[in-house]
């Protein structure tokens, strides 16, 4: 059975939660392909629940994405941790 959008969406923050920044390994834990996944980070940016940062390599950018104090209060409050 599919995901509903919702879920996808708290599935996100919480992987970003637990640690996985990187946009590729949240894509892959969430089992979501590109598009979709900058959608949503999109989507969570404008709403103040991750901020992205753009950390320099050696050769390139990577951009990690972080919660907000907003987008932890989300994750508490739909899975029952505060």
């Amino acid at each position: 059975m599919a995901r509903s959008k919702v879920e996808t969406f708290l599935e996100v923050l919480e992987i970003i939660k637990g640690g996985i920044s990187k946009p590729t390994h949240i894509m892959s834990r969430a089992s979501l392909s590109w598009q979709p996944l900058m959608r949503i980070l999109k989507s969570m940016m404008s709403q103040g629940l991750v901020k992205e940062t753009v950390v320099t390599g050696d050769k390139r950018s990577t951009k990690i994405y972080e919660l907000t104090m907003k987008g932890d209060e989300i994750v508490k409050h739909f899975r029952g941790g505060g």
